[in-house]
């Protein structure tokens, strides 16, 4: 009898750990956990997703960014263009979906399909609702089966005409796509108004799904992050402006960053800090200073984080070198930082 009992017990056991491997049952809390520390990859490498073998962006990247220190990256999706009149994705699309994908899991890497057709929703979102949940229509039963390591995040940065009260509607109705086919899916999902951490309280998730992480956005100040970006027509002309980590500097990131930390435990919802980081002509010790900063800084609250971008602007990684631009990665990843 004592051996049926503890035979019983080790079953059991084995069912809860195979159930977090496979069947999905993980909190938002222990999943956050998981992302950890995180990158941005692969949005903008347009030769990529016509074709995976003729981009920029390469399969021993995966393995790289796992060796470097990071536990997740982020894939930014542009599908609409890839789109045909009835909303149907380009099948060599996909492919290179399932390519990254695969590579990215075996790497060991927590992999987040992120939506990032925010121009596009933004501009004329009633127009283009139907076609955001024709993505997930097709996204979500096509990785029904992938492990809990796969999380969706639902759509970046709503802004402008996709008001956060407009953007609570839709996100229901992709909520409840994904959950017919994904019910133990970890999803991410944001405020409106650029993902901003000022426009937490508007947002209005399903209650009772509990196996959602917010993401927020952090990009303060704008002036020192932002300058000399052709796209930020209040910052493109900017220049020379550091960031030396001054008791005013660091505050501000401290009492913007808390107010995600206190909407969280109020709410009971872990974060993830999607992006962050500084344009490239920043000088690079007040990058590889402010970087350091806010990514220790959210740590300290509880929040996981991918940093804005391995590849194009913000870099992590030059491609063009083949080498890791060494102040940036260090200040991700905690290394000595002067």
């Amino acid at each position: 009898m004592k051996n049926l009992k503890f035979f019983g017990v080790v079953l059991f056991s084995l069912f809860l750990v195979c159930g977090n491997m496979y069947g999905q049952k993980i909190s938002a809390i222990e999943q956050n956990k998981k992302l950890g520390r995180g990158v941005n990859i692969i949005g903008y490498d347009k030769e990529l997703w016509k074709d995976y073998t003729t981009g920029r962006f390469k399969a021993k990247y995966f393995a790289m960014i796992k060796e470097a220190g990071f536990s997740n990256i982020r894939i930014n999706l542009h599908p609409f263009s890839h789109m045909d009149s009835e909303f149907k994705i380009n099948p060599e699309w996909l492919k290179t979906l399932d390519w990254a994908v695969k590579n990215g899991l075996d790497a060991g890497l927590m992999v987040i399909l992120d939506l990032h057709e925010f121009n596009a929703m933004a501009a004329d979102p009633v127009a283009k609702k139907e076609m955001f949940l024709s993505v997930w229509k097709q996204l979500a039963p096509r990785y029904k089966d992938q492990s809990a390591n796969l999380v969706f995040e639902v759509l970046n940065e709503p802004n402008r005409l996709l008001t956060p009260e407009m953007w609570n509607s839709f996100l229901v109705d992709a909520v409840s796509i994904i959950r017919s086919t994904n019910p133990d899916r970890t999803l991410i999902i944001g405020p409106g108004n650029w993902n901003g951490i000022e426009t937490l309280p508007t947002l209005r998730l399903p209650e009772q799904d509990k196996n959602i992480i917010v993401t927020v956005h952090f990009y303060h100040p704008m002036k020192f992050t932002h300058q000399g970006a052709p796209w930020s027509k209040d910052n493109a002309n900017l220049s020379g402006i550091t960031w030396t980590g001054t008791k005013e500097e660091k505050e501000l990131i401290d009492k913007r960053l808390k107010v995600a930390a206190d909407w969280s435990k109020v709410n009971n919802r872990p974060i993830f800090l999607g992006e962050f980081g500084s344009y490239d002509k920043a000088d690079m010790e007040s990058r590889a200073r402010y970087t350091s900063y806010v990514a220790r800084t959210a740590e300290k609250l509880g929040f996981s984080w991918a940093y804005w971008q391995f590849d194009s602007d913000f870099i992590v990684y030059d491609i063009d070198k083949e080498q890791w631009v060494t102040p940036i990665l260090n200040a991700l990843t905690d290394r000595k930082i002067k």
